[in-house]
């Protein structure tokens, strides 16, 4: 997995990174957007066109956002 959705995406749900992704790997949680792992190609184009910054590279999470990568991986099993 490349990237990250932070849960500061609930807030907003403003859909923009599904909009671009161009292998379609964002779909919609139950209280946020995740990014599927086994299908993102690490392009970096959801980062760039998230209105709130919650998109981050896995390697650039602090210890405190790691609970992020572990939901995005037990939402797509």
């Amino acid at each position: 997995m490349a990237f990250v959705i932070l849960d500061i995406c609930g807030n907003e749900k403003a859909a923009e990174c599904t909009q671009i992704c161009p292998v379609d790997c964002i779909e919609e949680g139950p209280d946020q957007y995740f990014i599927d792992p086994n299908v993102c190609i690490d392009c970096g184009a959801c980062v760039a066109a998230c209105p709130v910054n919650a998109i981050v590279d896995e390697h650039d999470l602090s210890e405190e956002q790691e609970e992020h990568l572990e939901k995005a991986e037990a939402f797509f099993g």
